[in-house]
């Protein structure tokens, strides 16, 4: 089908186009030119192609590719003009394509489009923001099974929290640009849990950097940034993959992706990605089990019409996993791990103490092509999270005898959510401009439903002492629990928002992206069941604008950026003697950098600079020091975070694939009322310096064919799990985790073995506590394809 031609102040012309695959991908390195002339192009990884410097006529287009049925389509070349081609889709699927042959230079790590960063289809080149994306291909390749160890791949990324399975705590905590971060979209829509997160349905993860309240509003995301997973989605051929892993710790996984078309006509297709997971922890008690399904239905109903519908069904029960709480008023007795003498083998709990996190998810959405230029789209989300079960912790007593207290609640808590969208996507020219615009209505709605016991101190442990983990028996808990009492809430807020965002070509190389959002928030408090009382009720507006600008002084090949984005965050009225209303709390970043996407697209990378400031933190002081009700409020509070971010992703010579990054963050409370906190970097911001990279070699034409390693892993400085001036500071020491794979890789099978932290290195993860991590583990799997 052809494009409206643009203008294009030449005397000849220029033919632009976008190849696919029967399952909507990309089709790379794919072979167009014009029948009889030696004019041609081959298709970059996003499947575009361009032809320039095209006499004016008419032609024949020839789509070919080794291995497969070459294609022809008449076309007219005007002067002048470019002539857009679309709708040009193979016969066969990404799988098929890639089993034909994929080029030996492909950068398999790297997909440089995508949708949901902007909200609309953008290549990386043209996109302002930085964001990392972490592709299948490398989940397979370094042999991934838990969720968390995917995101060690994005630069700057370091995780704070496991995921503690009760209520609030989500997927776990990451520090991102000196900030906390959760995991909480999925395909760009909201997707909420209490527990952890199963990789086996993710396409790729996306991680954007940097405030981005402007296209997703303030209740999920962070100052931060935002990690977006994107799923798989259905495709018009029978296909699939059944796997099994297992390996240290008890680890017993079975994956499954099967794919199938529901008509003759191929119109409808079902996939459906499942996975059993059993593992123990590596301490002396722990375990986690799951099962995850994800059915998805796609349904094109014509050439201007389609529906697709995504679930997710996940059922988790474990312990939680071990967390030793730094005192957070009195002085530590210790600083550092060496003097805290703690014993990492010893997990302070029992396997009858579990916590069970069913997660549903359901995302619906229509798409209505208007035009060859404009189409609209409706999306719903509807999710539903709980927490029932216990959920322990230990609390230094900081008594210098290394005395911590056993903390335990009885969770019972239900999160549902909603989210509708409206967009409409559109890219047209007004004079020499073009213009790719989204524009949108979001309507968000969170319940929480909380039936809590209280805390407990159960008892009391010594750290590398003896302390008995069967103590926790279900009928001694439940005993001491039963005295604690039960809590029930129901909190309520909703979220209605506008947002219009406009990349303007102001010429071939140079464009500016133009985008504000509209907020009205709308908490609507928290409802007290025992005592018939509600209160905390409050509503809030905020404005949140985001420009950038990219200049491309080689085209498609290299774009120097720069940006100014923000985040807000609603703020609730304080009563005190009077009521204190607030602003949003706002963070506003501005960034400038490079991005580069070299040799016909086996190098792509990112450097970039960023300064984010946080402004109207709210601050108190006491007007007169013998009245302790004459405080007063304002927003006078501020913080910084600024640095350096740097990746790579590439593939330099044949089977050779290699990604990596660095970062370095500097981040301070510099203005604060709060004498705990003041001129110290904030506890969430994780270490000043990280760097992650994995190298990946696979033989493609001897005799062991199929046959590869891998090599890889991460380093993060020390860094202060907790800093306050009543505390003092304990340093968690920096480390060096370093994985290895091999593998043999064939149409039919993959047979893997990985080793993960080959030196057995002792390491921890907090964000003022201690969370040990695994030591040396290996996993071996067999996947059959089909």
């Amino acid at each position: 089908m052809l494009g409206i031609p643009t203008a294009f102040s030449q005397d000849t012309g220029t033919i632009k186009g976008t190849i696919k695959t029967a399952d909507g991908k990309s089709a790379q390195y794919v072979n167009v030119g014009l029948k009889g002339t030696s004019r041609g192009a081959t298709t970059d990884p996003d499947g575009s192609f361009e032809i320039k410097k095209v006499e004016p006529g008419n032609y024949i287009l020839v789509i070919s590719f080794i291995g497969l049925e070459t294609r022809e389509q008449p076309i007219k070349v005007t002067a002048g003009e470019v002539t857009q081609v679309s709708d040009i889709t193979l016969k066969e699927n990404l799988k098929q394509l890639q089993e034909v042959v994929i080029s030996s230079n492909a950068n398999r790590y790297s997909k440089k489009e995508s949708e949901f960063v902007a909200k609309l289809p953008l290549k990386n080149l043209e996109n302002p923001q930085v964001y990392n994306t972490i592709s299948a291909e490398l989940l397979k390749d370094q042999v991934i099974t838990n969720f968390d160890e995917a995101l060690k791949n994005a630069t700057g990324l370091d995780k704070r929290w496991e995921s503690t399975g009760r209520a609030g705590d989500g997927a776990g905590y990451f520090s991102l640009r000196g900030f906390s971060v959760q995991p909480t979209m999925i395909n760009g829509l909201p997707g909420l849990t209490n527990g952890g997160l199963d990789p086996a349905n993710i396409e790729r993860i996306e991680v954007l950097k940097g405030p981005s309240g402007t296209l997703y509003g303030s209740s999920l995301i962070s100052y931060g940034g935002l990690i977006n997973i994107v799923t798989k989605k259905p495709y018009q051929t029978l296909g699939g993959e059944i796997s099994y892993n297992f390996g240290s710790f008890g680890l017993n996984r079975i994956t499954a992706d099967v794919n199938t078309p529901l008509s003759k006509e191929k119109d409808i297709a079902l996939r459906v990605n499942t996975a059993y997971h059993s593992e123990n922890s590596f301490q002396d008690a722990g375990f986690k089990k799951s099962i995850y399904i994800t059915p998805s239905v796609s349904y094109k109903v014509n050439d201007r019409l389609s529906f697709l519908v995504n679930t997710e069904f996940l059922s988790s029960e474990g312990t939680n996993p071990a967390m030793l709480f730094l005192n957070r008023s009195t002085p530590l007795v210790a600083s550092d791990l060496e003097e805290l003498n703690y014993n990492n083998k010893r997990s302070y709990t029992s396997n009858d103490v579990t916590i069970k996190n069913p997660t549903f998810t359901l995302q619906g959405q229509m798409k209505y092509k208007l035009s060859d230029k404009w189409y609209f789209q409706t999306v719903l989300s509807r999710g539903s999270a709980k927490a029932d079960g216990y959920y322990s912790y230990l609390w230094d007593f900081a008594d210098g005898k290394g005395t911590y207290g056993r903390y335990i609640s009885k969770q019972n808590s239900t999160t549902l959510s909603t989210d509708i969208q409206q967009n409409f996507v559109g890219d047209f020219s007004l004079g020499t401009f073009r213009n790719r615009i989204v524009a949108g209505v979001d309507y968000f709605q969170r319940e929480i439903n909380n039936a809590n016991s209280g805390y407990i101190l159960f008892d009391a442990v010594t750290i590398g002492g003896n302390a008995d983990p069967s103590q926790l028996s279900l009928a001694a808990l439940d005993t001491a629990i039963s005295r604690a009492g039960i809590e029930k809430n129901i909190s309520q807020e909703e979220i209605f928002s506008a947002y219009v965002s406009d990349v303007i070509n102001i010429s071939p190389q140079l464009s500016a992206m133009l985008s504000i959002r509209l907020d009205r928030f709308n908490n609507k408090g928290n409802y007290d069941v025992l005592t018939d009382t509600k209160a905390g009720n409050y509503s809030q507006t905020a404005l949140s604008p985001k420009l950038g600008l990219i200049y491309q002084p080689i085209k498609d090949k290299l774009s120097v950026f720069a940006n100014y984005m923000n985040g807000f965050t609603n703020v609730a009225p304080i009563t005190q003697g009077q009521t204190f209303t607030f602003k949003p709390e706002q963070a506003n970043q501005w960034e400038v950098g490079v991005k580069t996407d070299l040799m016909k697209g086996r190098l792509s990378g990112t450097f970039s600079y960023y300064n984010i400031r946080v402004s109207n933190i709210v601050l108190q002081s006491l007007l007169d020091s013998n009245d302790p009700n004459s405080i007063i409020y304002n927003q006078g509070g501020e913080n910084y975070s600024r640095g350096l971010e740097a990746s790579i992703i590439a593939a330099p010579i044949e089977g050779l694939n290699i990604i990596a990054g660095y970062s370095y963050n500097e981040s301070k409370v510099n203005k604060t009322d709060n004498p705990e906190y003041e001129n110290r970097r904030p506890e969430a911001a994780g270490p000043q310096h990280m760097i992650n990279g994995w190298i990946s070699y696979k033989l493609n034409k001897s005799l062991l064919k199929g046959l590869g390693i891998g090599f890889g892993g991460n380093y993060a400085s020390e860094y202060a799990t907790i800093d306050r001036a009543s505390t003092g500071t304990f340093y968690l020491p920096e480390y060096a985790i370093l994985n290895s794979s091999i593998f043999y890789d064939t149409e039919a099978f993959r047979i893997t073995l990985k080793v993960n932290n080959l030196t057995n290195k002792e390491y921890y993860q907090g964000w003022s506590t201690i969370n040990p991590q695994k030591p040396r583990n290996i996993i071996a799997g067999l996947a059959l394809k089909f």
